[in-house]
């Protein structure tokens, strides 16, 4: 377990306490937050991507709530998906939690639809500031985070030559 995940899965945390103190932040947390999550931490994406990836994830979520929005039916969901995996095969944002995200108007119980666009955007963002921060942690203190793991090597080695 790395660093950068420990730090995303307190985001995750602290994401999902705030949704359920606050009731006009239910739609703040959503599944695909942990996949995205691990999307990020787990491919060596340059931020670029990444950015990509969260206007992706905006966009499907924003045309998910329009489609809810005009017409709540399995009709607008099955156009929904459609367009959304269109959409992603074409701008290749290679990031299948984006069709999930256009999905949560249909699922979600919330009386403010229109924040969940907001919250995607807002979510993703953040999660985006929270992995830059602890890259840069984890760059400067490379030697502190590694020093447990360095010395269980070290004593691996001398159970072996030993």
């Amino acid at each position: 377990m790395n660093f950068k995940m420990i730090v995303i899965c307190i985001y995750i945390m602290l994401i999902y306490w705030l949704s359920l103190q606050f009731p006009y932040l239910d739609t703040l947390f959503f599944p695909t937050v942990g996949a995205f999550s691990f999307l990020f931490v787990s491919r060596a994406l340059r931020f670029s991507e990444i950015s990509k990836i969260t206007l992706g994830a905006f966009i499907s979520s924003a045309m998910g709530t329009l489609f809810f929005f005009i017409y709540p039916s399995p009709i607008s969901l099955f156009v929904n998906v459609l367009i959304t995996m269109w959409l992603v095969t074409t701008c290749k944002w290679n990031a299948p939690p984006i069709v999930a995200v256009s999905l949560i108007p249909f699922f979600s119980h919330s009386s403010n639809h229109w924040f969940i666009p907001l919250s995607v955007c807002g979510v993703l963002l953040g999660l985006m500031l929270v992995l830059f921060i602890a890259e840069r942690v984890e760059r400067k203190w490379a030697d502190y985070f590694a020093f447990p793991l360095r010395n269980k090597v070290m004593r691996d080695s001398e159970k072996i030559a030993g």
